[in-house]
């Protein structure tokens, strides 16, 4: 096993990026630079598809990329790893969808799929079409619709919709998280931001003592709870922190570099 060398994971919105103006700030910057130039890797783990990453990350250097909790793994600008939902089940989601009435989007690695047959489109997705490629499903020749696959969807059960129908098709073939702002994000059972973790640390044989993860919520305990070491963002959700093994300060009072400094991964 490699002994120095070690491997680092970081959530995106609240870990790396600030609230709103979403910025990472200088002193995270430069900690992430160091810890590189210390020989350890640096990669992003999100629940984010590949195409949903915002370019200030992509700018900073990162060896490679856990996206779609788990679903797509990159390193070195290479694809090593894609688990997509197969075919028949992603059109069976779909009719379930349709007949639930619950609105949702679809997570492709390159692209965001809708369904204009649904009796309601989640407004999010007409404010991501400046930001990344935007697909109807429901125009695709049934060539296409017999073929096509997404990796994870987001949906946003109202008060139109048949929760419970909804709620027990789900969990029967997905792994379903509920975010604060009540958006269902739905994952392949098989994939997580963990077992992204452990691709890579199989994969570069390095132990998982060697790799640390960094988070802020609730999402991001599959990763936390996985890794040797578990870094809590200062201003997380605290019911992660009994999970964690070490809480460092707010992003903006470098959190990031405390971090790195605490565990020696940087003088």
């Amino acid at each position: 096993m490699e002994t120095n060398r070690k491997l680092l994971f970081f959530d995106i919105d609240g870990t790396l990026l600030t609230p709103y103006p979403w910025t990472v700030p200088d002193s995270a910057r430069k900690a992430l630079k160091e810890a590189h130039a210390n020989g350890h890797l640096i990669f992003i783990n999100s629940g984010r598809i590949y195409a949903m990453i915002p370019s200030i990350i992509k700018e900073m250097g990162f060896d490679g990329y856990v996206c779609g909790c788990g679903s797509q793994i990159y390193m070195n600008d290479k694809l090593l790893f894609s688990s997509m939902i197969p075919n028949d089940l992603c059109r069976e989601t779909i009719e379930k969808l349709r007949q639930c009435k619950v609105p949702a989007f679809f997570e492709h690695p390159d692209k965001l799929l809708y369904d204009s047959k649904a009796p309601t489109l989640p407004e999010t997705i007409l404010n991501l079409k400046s930001e990344v490629e935007v697909e109807d499903l429901a125009l695709y020749t049934p060539e296409i619709y017999h073929t096509f696959s997404f990796a994870k969807f987001l949906a946003f059960p109202d008060a139109d919709s048949d929760t419970e129908t909804f709620r027990e098709f789900v969990d029967k073939h997905f792994s379903c998280f509920i975010h604060d702002d009540a958006a269902w994000e739905i994952t392949q059972k098989h994939c997580s931001k963990a077992t992204g973790i452990q691709f890579l640390a199989e994969k570069l044989n390095v132990s998982v003592e060697n790799t640390f993860a960094f988070g802020d919520s609730t999402n991001d305990l599959p990763m936390l709870q996985y890794a040797g070491n578990s870094i809590a963002m200062g201003h997380c959700d605290p019911l992660i922190l009994p999970h964690c093994t070490y809480q460092t300060s707010d992003i903006l009072d470098n959190g990031i570099a405390n971090a790195l400094k605490h565990f020696h991964l940087i003088p």
